[in-house]
């Protein structure tokens, strides 16, 4: 695997997931995720492990989609795990991540939680 850029705060994530995806890259956006990591997609799915991570990536980017940094709400740490969230431009509810700090000090997704949209009351 190619060495990639490393998140070393939690925000940086997001930054390196949109360079990433832009550039067709799945297996460095995989790279961002723990080896067991979980993604709550497709919608009412979840995806298990990075290699299955990559895997999914890599059809979502072969139709060359185009991601835009969003500004991210306040992180939210404690001790080596943190809990990032951006609300999508359109308002339909917020996208959370919950990354833990690796021993190299970098930081790595391990759950993911690309698109929540509150229940309708």
């Amino acid at each position: 695997m190619p060495e990639y850029e490393k998140a070393m705060r939690p925000e940086d994530i997001t930054r390196l997931f949109v360079e990433r995806s832009n550039a067709g890259d799945a297996a460095g956006v995989a790279a961002l995720y723990e080896e067991n990591a979980v993604l709550a997609y497709p919608p009412g799915e979840e995806t298990v492990g990075r290699e299955a991570i990559r895997a999914l990536w890599a059809k979502v980017l072969a139709n060359r989609p185009h991601f835009e940094l969003e500004q991210p709400l306040p992180t939210l740490i404690s001790g080596d795990i943190a809990l990032t969230s951006t609300p999508p431009k359109d308002g339909s509810g917020a996208r959370a991540q919950v990354v833990r700090r690796q021993p190299d000090g970098s930081w790595l997704r391990l759950l993911d939680q690309p698109e929540f949209v509150p229940p309708a009351r």
